[in-house]
């Protein structure tokens, strides 16, 4: 069995989220955080033709390529994790195609409000295993990457 070749990032990238509206923004790459994050606001449950759905909005104060338009997910779940303060906390999973280094696969985020920090995203080490390697020194290193189906 031969491996797929790892793809050497930066520890910024521009990623898209074509499922959310989201070409070409910054995510942080977080080897320390095991799940990505994305922020989130207005997150709610809705009763939508008998079905219980998860509506919000991608948006970022300041950043013209969050849309502020309302996003609904019939399929998600909730999930445990540590926020960067080391506490538990209750979060909505959402699971949305991620275009990154020449490559694009299915990825879980969780939502959160990220409106005081300085990333929007994080990339965590989910998404990353197996795939990419971290450079700490440069920034979007994926930019000359060709876009291919993995």
């Amino acid at each position: 069995m031969s491996k797929q070749p790892k793809t050497i990032i930066g520890r910024k990238e521009r990623i898209s989220l074509p499922g959310l509206g989201l070409d070409s923004v910054w995510a942080k790459v977080d080897t320390g955080a095991y799940t990505s994050a994305l922020h989130a606001e207005h997150i709610r449950l809705e009763e939508k033709k008998g079905k219980e759905v998860l509506v919000f909005q991608v948006l970022m104060s300041g950043h013209k390529k969050f849309t502020g338009e309302e996003v609904v997910f019939e399929n998600f779940r909730e999930k445990k994790v540590k926020n960067s303060f080391g506490q538990a906390e209750i979060r909505y999973l959402i699971e949305t195609e991620l275009e990154l280094g020449g490559k694009k696969f299915q990825a879980e985020f969780t939502l959160t409000d990220r409106s005081k920090m300085k990333n929007a995203i994080l990339l965590g080490r989910k998404i990353l295993k197996g795939r990419f390697l971290v450079d700490v020194d440069s920034i979007n290193l994926s930019k000359n990457q060709k876009s291919i189906d993995s």
